[in-house]
């Protein structure tokens, strides 16, 4: 007899209106049909995924596949880049906005998320190093950035990603700028910075297309965009609308491609990482690590 596949489950039950409650069963049952032997672990709290990924006998698995938010990936990926055995990563979608997973074309239904890990391709997709944290699809820091994490997930659950867009207005009369050096071989540069953003996506905040129409997430590079301190409440419109318009080449903003750059500043700076706390620095250096994610996505 052929001995059964092992895949280790990790979902978070509260994300995105809880959906995964109502789907679990179809789930597993798609993937005990496809001959795997399916451990499930419902995180409980922060960082839960990380450890069930280093903790729960990786080398015995041959697939870890997770359902929740961008942020829940994070952690799986995370624990998956800190082991010394890397296998596939599934991805069943249930967060609020999904990001990375809309660049890769997973279906938002769940049912069909599950389905495309059994019968699509394995793809070879960078990932980002952060000093010695990772990151999925997004590192970002300034304007907007600490509120995916402090908007409630309740909010989140009910409002989507407008939850995020309608939280950072209420916060625009409050924002601060930056004095920044950023140095990497394409630019090197000192501003007052409002907001930046390096990403290994099609898709930031639920809009698509923002950092250009032309981004590969296996290419070794970032899509890098940097807001300088506007002048005036007019040159902040112009900012705003350039964003909502996808239109990023302004004389505001830097945009560039990279496969690494360092980012000093004279006080600590709040960053977000994938949608959650990032912790502050002074100082990072940010890396692209080329095809180094093995993520499962469909066939066509």
């Amino acid at each position: 007899m052929t001995e059964k596949k092992k895949m280790l489950f990790i979902y978070n039950p509260r994300a995105g209106k809880a959906k995964i409650r109502s789907n679990l069963l179809d789930i597993i049952d798609i993937f005990t049909k496809a001959g795997y032997e399916v451990t499930a672990y419902p995180t409980q709290m922060k960082g839960d995924g990380i450890q069930a990924v280093k903790e729960r006998r990786f080398g015995f698995y041959d697939i870890i596949v997770c359902s929740g938010g961008d942020g829940t990936l994070d952690e799986v990926v995370s624990g998956m880049m800190q082991c010394d055995r890397k296998i596939p990563i599934g991805y069943v979608p249930a967060g609020s906005t999904n990001d990375f997973a809309n660049s890769l074309h997973i279906p938002r239904d769940m049912i069909r998320a599950a389905e495309a890990i059994i019968e699509g391709k394995t793809f070879n997709c960078d990932i980002g190093g952060f000093n010695d944290d990772f990151f999925v699809y997004i590192a970002a820091f300034g304007l907007f950035t600490d509120v995916s994490y402090e908007t409630p997930q309740d909010i989140k659950n009910v409002l989507g990603h407008m939850a995020y867009i309608l939280e950072g207005m209420r916060r625009l009369p409050g924002v601060r700028s930056c004095r920044m050096k950023v140095e990497s071989d394409e630019l090197t540069v000192e501003a007052e910075f409002l907001f930046g953003m390096i990403t290994n996506s099609t898709s930031v905040g639920g809009f698509k297309r923002i950092t250009g129409k032309y981004v590969q997430l296996d290419d070794g590079e970032f899509e890098v965009v940097l807001i300088k301190k506007p002048a005036s409440p007019m040159e902040l419109n112009l900012v705003m609308a350039a964003l909502i318009n996808r239109n990023v080449n302004t004389d505001c903003m830097y945009c560039f491609k990279t496969s690494f750059l360092k980012i000093t500043s004279g006080e600590e700076v709040a960053w977000t990482l994938d949608g959650e706390f990032g912790g502050r620095h002074k100082e990072v250096e940010i890396r692209n690590l080329k095809q180094a994610l093995a993520i499962r996505v469909p066939e066509s």
